[in-house]
């Protein structure tokens, strides 16, 4: 069924009775031209793109969990294009138009908000960083503005501009950038796979990943063995302990994040703000709560949790940016598995095993990401070359010197 006005109309007169299942839940079959391990929203995106843009609908996406369990729905649901670097900039300019026309596409409400996204900073030096970052982006065709301290105290006059340590001198505003409820895009992508005739498989772990002749010839499972022609993997904060069981050591680090959300507020805030003297980031929801984040935690994790420590820091970095919300108790929070690279940035790719496909290392940036990841990765599965704004995601980078580190922070994935 596609969802329009008059099909909720007449379900409503229907009592709601009349609404099928989002998408099936089939049994695998015995073999498949793609598996993919990861039903997160790369997953679940490229299994969509791989169907619509390419044609091929014999595909499996094998989930552990269940849909929207993973780090797609752990994130503080941002999107934004206001990247600094050749390799970064294209690719999630192309992510932001896809997610502009996305809702439409696959024909679920997603809850996008391009409500804007403001960078804040807090000296000469960090406003000049600003500057040229804004002209990057203008010359790619990306929207940006920078803003003084009277304009950004204009549209929020709540922030603490007069702080001893980090008084607000102004603000990058991206103004198509904004949040999307971040489950509901997990939702979207495997109803629209689904329709396509992709089978969505949970609850079905990868156990193993059987190679025949240098190949790949499927994957052992907790549902039994599946045969595929390709293989791609897809599985985040995961993607190392899969990629070992085809003998493949990744240069990634699997470390916390954890996210908050607070009780519920009026509107107040009206963009997604970033603090330039911490790491912290703030939007509010149709709810009303504040959706917050900060830092990853320090240490290497496979856990969704993470400690108190980085609470008390997110939280301080809160209130020395909006003094007001000191009292504002948090209700839940949540953590993800995030897959941290060497230089911050991710990794979209063929490996040694001509049949054999990873996406990975997205530290941060994995939910803004998505759309354009589906397509990028479906592109290089379906036609084994990468796709034009995707170039620079090679897994070899490292070994060759040709990191992407848009933060330059070196190779440390902690402090990306």
């Amino acid at each position: 069924m596609r969802y329009s006005a008059l099909s909720i109309f007449l379900n409503g007169l229907r009592g709601n009775k009349g609404w099928g299942l989002a998408w099936r839940a089939p049994e695998p079959k015995s073999h498949y031209d793609v598996i993919i391990v990861g039903g997160g929203g790369h997953g679940l995106a490229t299994a969509y793109y791989l169907a619509r843009e390419f044609g091929i609908t014999n595909v499996a996406v094998l989930e552990k969990g269940y849909i929207g369990g993973g780090n797609v729905g752990r994130n503080t649901t941002i999107i934004r294009s206001n990247y600094l670097l050749q390799g970064n900039n294209p690719f999630y300019e192309l992510s932001m138009k896809l997610w502009e026309g996305l809702e439409q596409d696959f024909n679920y409400n997603a809850m996008v908000s391009q409500r804007g996204v403001l960078n804040l900073y807090h000296s000469d030096a960090q406003r000049d960083a600003y500057t040229r970052r804004g002209n990057a982006m203008m010359l790619h065709g990306v929207d940006a503005e920078l803003l003084d301290r009277e304009a950004v105290r204009a549209k929020l006059p709540f922030l603490d501009y007069d702080n001893a340590r980090f008084p607000i001198q102004g603000g990058l505003l991206q103004k198509r950038g904004g949040t999307v409820r971040h489950d509901a895009v997990a939702w979207g992508y495997a109803r629209g796979a689904d329709m396509r005739g992709v089978d969505i498989i949970q609850h079905c772990e990868v156990t193993g990943i059987r190679r025949e002749n240098g190949k790949v010839v499927g994957v052992d499972t907790t549902k039994g063995f599946i045969g595929c022609g390709k293989l791609a993997l897809a599985a985040a904060g995961n993607s190392s302990r899969v990629a070992e069981m085809a003998d493949i050591k990744l240069p990634l680090e699997s470390h916390v994040l954890q996210a908050f959300v607070s009780e519920g507020l009026k509107p107040f805030i009206d963009c997604v703000v970033t603090f330039g003297a911490g790491h912290f980031y703030v939007s509010q929801s149709d709810k009303g709560g504040l959706v917050f984040g900060g830092d990853i935690d320090g240490y290497n994790s496979y856990a969704q949790r993470g400690n108190l420590s980085m609470v008390e820091h997110v939280a301080e970095a809160g209130k020395a940016m909006i003094p007001g919300i000191s009292r504002v108790r948090v209700l839940r929070s949540w953590g993800g598995i995030m897959d941290m690279s060497m230089d911050g940035s991710p990794i979209i790719d063929r490996t040694h095993i001509d049949n054999l496909y990873l996406n990975a290392g997205w530290c941060y940036g994995g939910f803004k990401a998505t759309p354009a990841s589906g397509l990028c990765f479906a592109h290089l599965i379906a036609r084994n070359t990468p796709h034009e704004t995707a170039r620079a995601f090679r897994l070899d980078r490292f070994a060759r010197g040709y990191i992407l580190d848009e933060k330059g922070q070196g190779a440390q994935p902690n402090l990306h």
